[in-house]
């Protein structure tokens, strides 16, 4: 059977971003994260799923413990991937990153970035 276990809508304040005015000040970050894997049978046990305290948990170690702002989304997605695609019966993680406070020419329009990941 094929699952799909994620965290919606999950705000972070950090100081990211492409330009240097950026890592002034804290901005949300917003973080739909779903990841799919497969497995037949009664699913029973934490392990034999995917906790979404993880899920969590990854998104904090990326974008609160990183040691210098992150200055792209899609880094950012790509490490939050990368944590979440070790255990083998994963076979997909898809990353939504919003930033609503992202510096744009005019007002209007939510910048968001989607990355999704499939095990070969």
């Amino acid at each position: 059977m094929h699952w799909r276990v994620g965290l919606e809508g999950y705000e972070v304040m950090a100081r990211h971003g492409y330009f240097d005015h950026e890592h002034q000040a804290e901005q949300p970050f917003v973080f739909t994260v779903w990841v799919t894997f497969d497995r037949s049978g009664p699913i029973t046990e934490l392990e034999d799923s995917i906790n979404y305290a993880d899920v969590q948990a990854a998104i904090d170690a990326v974008v609160l413990e990183a040691p210098s702002p992150i200055r792209l989304l899609e880094d950012m997605a790509q490490r939050i991937i990368e944590r979440l695609n070790k255990p083998p019966f994963v076979s997909g993680v898809t990353v939504r990153i919003e930033k609503p406070e992202a510096p744009l020419p005019h007002p209007g329009g939510l910048p968001v970035i989607e990355a999704v990941w499939n095990a070969a």
